[in-house]
C-alpha cells in the first residue's frame, strides 16, 4: 500500500512538472525579452538625448511603423528617422520610459508603459502611455509597431 501511494505521488508530481514546464519556459522567455526590451529602451533614450535620429531609426525593424498621435502612420526606417528628427528639432531633448508590462509570444513581444518627454532644462513637455510591439529580427529585439498617446489634458477642457 505504501509503495502504491509513493508511486502515485511520484506520478502526480511528474505530471504536474510536465504540465508546468511550458509555463516556466514562457515566463523565462518573457523575462529575457523584458531585459532585452529595457536595454533597447536605454539605447533609444540615449540616442534621443544626443539628438541622434539616425541612431533611433536603427532600433526599429525593417518594416516598422510608428503611429504617433495626430499624425498618419510613419512607415519604414528612413521615414521613421525623419519623424524623430522632427521631434528632436521641435525641442524634445530627452525622455523617460517606465515599462509596466512585457509579454512574449515567440519572436513577438509587446510592451506597455508610460513616458515623460522633456525639453530644454528638463522641462516636462508631455506625459502619456504607450504600447510597442517588438519583433526579433536577426536575433535582436526591434521596435515593430510603436504607438503612444498623451495623458495631458487638452487646454480648456
Amino acid at each position: 500500500m505504501q509503495h502504491e501511494l509513493k508511486t502515485r505521488g511520484i506520478l502526480l508530481l511528474t505530471v504536474a512538472l510536465v504540465l508546468l514546464l511550458p509555463l516556466r519556459i514562457a515566463l523565462a522567455q518573457s523575462e529575457d525579452a523584458r531585459a532585452a526590451i529595457e536595454a533597447g529602451n536605454r539605447k533609444f533614450l540615449a540616442a534621443l538625448s544626443s539628438g541622434d535620429a539616425a541612431g533611433i531609426s536603427t532600433l526599429y525593424a525593417t518594416n516598422a511603423q510608428v503611429l504617433p498621435p495626430q499624425s498618419d502612420i510613419v512607415r519604414g526606417r528612413q521615414s521613421i528617422e525623419q519623424f524623430w528628427k522632427g521631434v528632436i528639432d521641435s525641442g524634445v531633448k530627452g525622455a523617460t520610459l517606465k515599462t509596466l508590462e512585457v509579454e512574449r509570444h515567440g519572436d513577438i513581444a509587446y510592451e506597455v508603459g508610460t513616458y515623460t518627454m522633456a525639453g530644454e532644462g528638463g522641462k516636462v513637455l508631455d506625459t502619456g502611455k504607450y504600447v510597442v510591439v517588438w519583433k526579433r529580427e536577426h536575433g535582436q529585439w526591434k521596435l515593430h509597431r510603436d504607438i503612444w498617446n498623451t495623458s495631458t489634458p487638452v487646454p480648456g477642457k
